[in-house]
């Protein structure tokens, strides 16, 4: 234990910096997911045709070289003091909603087609079609597939590691510079992110059990 005892501020900045880039990614990759989702099953070409070279560009594009362009190059485009930290949440939400948007447009291929030709033949609009009875109905399919995307997410913040933004990723370099043995820090790291990962399944279970409740 003396690992974590002896270095409480190191753990806790680490532990604070892996909770802002995933709160921060999760919460960009929700709301530009549901973006590009909805423009994935659009019946406007065009939006069609954005969603999908968004999402076959940047889930092709392995998330180092995201990280490194708003490392390296978005200071460049954006001149000013750069935030690391904030470029890092940038770069893990634009990744992370290719995935969002794909899992919410399979989940809303679940929902029947007659439910949204009904609709509309009832006047509504796409947009309330999409926000009143295809998405409704496709949270319950999504919720497994979405918390394995976050869960995802969460492991990845460790590649943030490599552009100087303090996580649970720099804690082994930070150790071993003062002496620690390396592999027991690792097997720590290890052990917060099982913790982590078992609470996002906890989050899971209690929103497949309202939603099916709520059949």
């Amino acid at each position: 234990m003396n690992q974590i005892t002896d270095y409480p501020d190191l753990w806790a900045a680490a532990l604070w910096g892996t909770l802002v880039l995933f709160f921060g990614g999760a919460a960009i990759a929700i709301v530009l997911g549901l973006i590009v989702g909805a423009m994935r099953v659009s019946p406007i070409p065009v939006a069609r045709a954005v969603g999908a070279v968004y999402v076959n560009w940047i889930r092709n594009t392995p998330l180092t070289l995201v990280m490194f362009f708003f490392a390296f190059c978005m200071p460049l485009l954006l001149p000013g003091r750069a935030n690391f930290l904030v470029l890092a949440v940038w770069a893990l939400g634009i990744y992370t909603a290719t995935y969002v948007a794909e899992t919410i447009r399979s989940g809303v291929n679940t929902v029947p087609v007659g439910q949204a030709e009904a609709a509309r033949a009832l006047g509504l609009t796409f947009g309330q079609v999409m926000s009143l009875i295809v998405l409704p109905q496709a949270t319950r399919s999504v919720i497994p597939p979405m918390m394995s995307v976050f869960i995802a997410l969460l492991k990845n913040t460790t590649v943030a590691a490599g552009f100087s933004v303090v996580n649970l990723g720099t804690v082994r370099s930070n150790l071993s510079e003062r002496g620690e043995n390396q592999l027991v820090v690792l097997l720590w790291v290890m052990v917060i992110f099982v913790v982590l990962v078992l609470l996002l399944a906890w989050l899971q279970r209690i929103l497949e059990r309202k939603w099916r409740i709520a059949r």
